[in-house]
């Protein structure tokens, strides 16, 4: 018998939510700054709800790294804030735009 592949994505999502969750008990969740945002100096687009795009982000939970299923719900020329959901917790952060890749 092997695994079904009809299921393997709902797989592959908890083993995230447990990836995610376990980096969050090792530090809190990292943003950009003000200052590498520069706000004052740059625009920033926020996207309506249906126009949030579904994307594959890296965040830091501290010192750990994890590539998360994320949406974006703004962006300047350099960074995308995005937003992701876990176990009922939204989390939200703003990260590099090289950072994040399409779904």
């Amino acid at each position: 018998m092997g695994t079904s592949k009809r299921l393997a994505p709902y797989y592959d999502m908890q083993a995230q939510h447990r990836e995610i969750m376990a980096a969050a008990r090792k530090g809190a969740l990292q943003s950009l700054t003000d200052r590498e945002l520069a706000l004052r100096d740059q625009p920033v687009t926020i996207y309506p709800h249906g126009s949030q795009r579904r994307v594959r982000a890296w965040v830091r939970f501290g010192a750990e790294a994890v590539r998360v299923d994320a949406k974006i719900v703004r962006s300047t020329a350099l960074a995308a804030g995005i937003e992701f959901r876990t176990e009922g917790q939204t989390f939200r952060c703003w990260v590099w735009g090289n950072a994040v890749t399409g779904d």
